[in-house]
Order: structure tokens, then sequence, then C-alpha cells
């Protein structure tokens, strides 16, 4: 049985052991915490080298779309996470498929090298260190995967005068809650997804929040029409059939629907395509009620302020750099696994292309618009069956073509260390599962379960379409896949309605019968699409 090394365990990590239990492979993680959940895992105070989320984090995903493929979430969790349910659904995952039994706690990867023998048999020699024995071990895998994550070295900018700067300075990695910034004035640098919570948490016990961004970006909520997921909406097939620059037009006319990115002060001069979109509900609210001013990029600091693009100045009592983070394998020599300004040349987002064997693999790197856990899953069921090998990787000048295509396609972006490995949910989800002979067949589905095909068409594409069919078949998907969006609304059903299957007009003795919102939101948003393309044919 082939000994397959796990470094991390997160969601990455969780996925990767239950992946290797199903292909018959023998798992052995290591995780440096004393518990499972890595990002997810909350602790009062930061650790470098572990990724972190602050007290108020919920998730930007809703729960049926970032679950793994064959364990839907419970149906009474919220439809949204917040942090403290997301590690409870590890828990039960890790629970439900006796994942636990393979994970060393408290348990350092050192590094990972090649075995001299490594030309002929592609395997590797993982050193490690448990804090519970003190001691230091070398043990030889026939495979690794590396399940660290990258929300872990925090990158923070320079800016002219910090170091007179006499307030407080932190990264959005070490925030966790507003209290120790109660009454003061507080400058948020960045405008993705931390910095717009960060500033929105603060400027319930702050006396003053400024957000500066260089560029804007467009801002779009965790709901979409009537209230449903916004993310369960916007992933979804026939959408995404719509040409680029239809779908670019759309999102921001329903950002700018939702409030005025113009008049707010944060209309970016980038397309809605090209960089990640901020996930927020509160920021308009906060801007128009004065909690929150948006300031032009940062200049320079003094001791007690801050001066800005536009020369305007604003004393400040601390600063919270939400400026993202540096990609980084520290146990790993970059003669293997090269990240430079978080760009690398990984096949897939996974494999190193030069080595001989396919061996290891790092999961959950990829940038994408949609839910890491079941990219990281899908990712370790094709790795598993490489390492079998089910599965082969296609020759090396077509690896280097998919990866000039990708470098070509993250050029379409905005050039930031934020955007260096960009890629579509479903499309992604797709290329992987082609190779593992998992996608959906949506022309034989129609003719075999015409509304499951409707379903995986029209709707939200929940990851359980990936257990329709080949490797890794779930008998329960169909039901995953159709009882989605109510188990996603469920939690809000919390006072009883009447319960009416049908309304009646009796006046003309006229039955309707209820179509489902979320299918009528469909036709909405391809009513919407189809009519701003065939503006742009005209």
């Amino acid at each position: 049985m082939k000994r397959v090394a796990i470094i991390g365990a997160g969601c990455s990590g969780l996925a990767a052991i239950k992946c290797c239990l199903d292909e018959g492979l023998q798992p052995v993680c290591f995780e440096s915490e004393d518990d499972i959940g890595g990002l997810w895992n909350y602790t009062d105070s930061a650790k470098y080298g572990k990724g972190s989320v602050y007290k108020s984090c919920v998730i930007n995903t809703s729960k049926e779309m970032m679950a793994f493929s064959d364990f839907p979430p419970p149906k009474h969790f919220p439809t949204f996470l917040p942090h403290k349910y997301v590690l409870q659904y590890f828990k039960l995952y890790a629970n439900n498929f006796g994942l636990l039994n393979y994970i060393n706690f408290r348990t350092s990867v050192e590094s990972i090298t090649q075995c001299s023998d490594f030309d002929q048999t592609g395997r590797w020699k993982v050193t490690y260190k448990s804090d519970n024995s003190g001691q230091t071990v070398s043990e030889i895998f026939d495979g690794v995967l590396v399940c660290t994550g990258h929300h872990t070295y925090p990158n923070k900018p320079t800016f002219d005068g910090i170091e007179n700067f006499r307030g407080t300075a932190i990264h959005s990695h070490s925030y966790r809650s507003p209290q120790q910034f109660a009454d003061k004035k507080v400058l948020v640098v960045g405008i993705g997804n931390s910095a717009v919570d960060i500033a929105v948490d603060l400027s319930n016990t702050a006396s003053e929040v400024y957000l500066s961004t260089r560029r804007g970006a467009w801002v779009i909520g965790r709901k979409g029409f009537w209230g449903y997921p916004a993310d369960a909406v916007a992933n979804c097939r026939l959408l995404f059939q719509l040409p680029r620059n239809v779908l670019q037009y759309s999102v921001e006319k329903m950002a700018n629907f939702n409030f005025d990115h113009e008049s707010y002060g944060i209309k970016p001069k980038h397309r809605s395509l090209e960089a990640h979109p901020t996930i927020n509900d509160d920021l308009p609210i906060k801007i128009m009620t004065g909690k929150i001013r948006i300031k032009p990029d940062v200049h320079n600091f003094d001791d007690c302020g801050v001066v800005f693009e536009d020369g305007s100045y604003e004393r400040i009592d601390a600063v919270v750099y939400a400026t993202g983070y540096s990609y980084k394998i520290k146990f790993l020599d970059e003669s293997i696994v090269k990240i430079e300004n978080n760009k690398t040349d990984l096949y897939k987002y996974m494999f190193p292309q030069h080595l001989k064997h396919p061996t290891l693999a790092v999961v959950g790197l990829v940038q994408a618009i949609g839910a890491v856990m079941p990219i990281s899953e899908i990712q370790c069921r094709w790795f598993t069956r490489v390492l079998k090998g089910i599965n082969t990787l296609p020759p090396l000048s077509d690896m280097m073509e998919d990866i000039e295509a990708k470098h070509l396609h993250n050029s379409m972006h905005i050039q930031s260390q934020r955007h260096t490995l960009q890629t579509f949910w479903i499309q992604y989800m797709d290329e992987i599962a082609e190779k593992i002979g998992c996608k959906p067949n949506l022309k034989r589905l129609f003719i075999d379960d015409p509304r499951l095909a409707l379903h995986c068409l029209c709707g939200p594409c929940f990851p359980a379409q990936y257990r329709l069919q080949g490797p890794g078949k779930w008998n329960g998907a169909r039901a995953s896949i159709i009882g989605g969006m109510e188990r996603s609304l469920a939690p809000l059903k919390s006072r009883i309605l009447p319960q009416n299957a049908k309304t009646t007009d009796s006046s003309c003795n006229v039955t309707y019968i209820a179509v489902p919102k979320w299918l009528t939101s469909y036709f909405i948003l391809c009513f919407i699409c189809i009519a701003l393309l065939c503006m742009c044919v005209l």
C-alpha cells in the first residue's frame, strides 16, 4: 500500500486524507496545531505561519457551495457560516469518515526532499518534528500532498514615514476584534474582503474609520435575488455560456443596482472580471451613515497621522494593513516548487511540471471566484488516481502549453500579487473532473433524467454534480443537488407560515401553480444577459 504524506489538516488536508482512503492509499497527515481546521481554527492570538480569521468572520460562500461533494452541511446550519460553524462542519466531516486517526497533531514538517532513488521510485523523504516527543524524524513516502494554504505569511507594504508613526500598526492577520480600537481613529488599508469586513467591524466601536484604496473595487453582497445566496445564483453553468463582456457588464450593472459605486467613491477603473470582487453587504450603509469614509491611496505617514494621494490629511490612532499574503512553502526547495511574487508554474496549479514522477502536488493554492473546499477535494481525487497510475499526466509540451494559457488568462486581470493564480470556479472544476472522468454529462442527463439535468444546467453548480458519475460516484448526489437550495434556505424559516402549495383567485376561479423563485431568478438573469448581448451586437 502506497503511503502519502499530507501537510496540514485544514479543509484541503482533510479532503486529502479521505481521498487517499477512498483509493486504498495510506495517508499520514502532519498538523502543527492541536486541532483540525487550519485557517478556520480560530485562536485569540495570531501565529506567524498559521492561517488566521477574526472573531466576527463569516465565510463568503454559502454552505451548499462550499460543501465537500459527498457530505452536505447540516440543514439547520446558517446559510453563510460564521467561522465556528465552518470548524464544526469540518469536524463532522472528519468524524463521519474517520479521518482523525490519520493525523499527527503538534507535528511540524521541517523539510521535504527527493529520495536518492527518486528517478526510479518517485519517493520523498519527509523530515518532521513532534512537539510531544521533541524528536526529529525522517520517513519515506510514495507521495506528498502540500495542503498548507496561502493565508499564512502577511504581506506588509512600506510607506514613507511609517517608522515615525506613534500609533498602533498591525496586519489584518493579527486583527481579532474591535474592542482594542474603541473610540479611536483607525485607517484600514485595502479594499478586499478582509479590509471591508474589518472596516465594518471597527465602525461599531471606533470613533472614525477610514478605508484607503488604490484602485477601488466592485462590491457585491452575499444575497442575490429574493435574498437567495448570490454565489449559488452566479455559479450557474448556463450563465457561463455567455460571452465574457456580457458577463462583465451584467455584474457591474447588478453591483450598481445595489448602490452606485461612483457616488460612493469606490468605482474602480478595472472591469468586474479583471479582479476578485469584494463581498460585503454592510459597506454601503456604513458609508451612507458616515461610519466609514473612503480615502485614496496612502502617500506617507507622520508621527500622528496620514497624508493621502489627494493631499488630504487625517490624524489617526491606528492602522490595519489588509494587504494580502505572500505565498510560501518553506519546507520545499525552490527547485521543486518555485513561487515568485505569488506566481508559479504548476500544471493545473497543482503539479510541478518538471518532475520525472508526478508524486507531489500542491492543493488549494489556486484562487477561484468560489469556494476552495470543493476545489481542494477534486484536486485530491485526481492526485490519488495519478499516484496509483490510473490517470496519467500529459506530455511536458502539453503541460507547458496549459501553464502558458493560464498565465495569459491571469494577464487579463489587474497586475497584483492577489491575481496571479486566478480561474473561474466551474471552468476549473470541470477541467479536473474531465481528467478524473466525473464531469457531468448533461446531454446524456437530459435523456435519462431531465429534471436533474435542468437543475445542473440552470441551477447552482453544487459540488455534488461531480459525484453523479464516474469514479467516486455517490448515490446521494441527485437528492443533494435537487434539494440543495431548500437546505441552504432552511435555517431562515424559524417562523412558521401557512404552507400554500398554490394560490387560487376565487373571483375568476383560476389556480396559479407556484414556480420556485430560484428558478425564476435564473430566467431573469438569462433574460437580462441575452438582452445585453443583443445590445452589444446591435
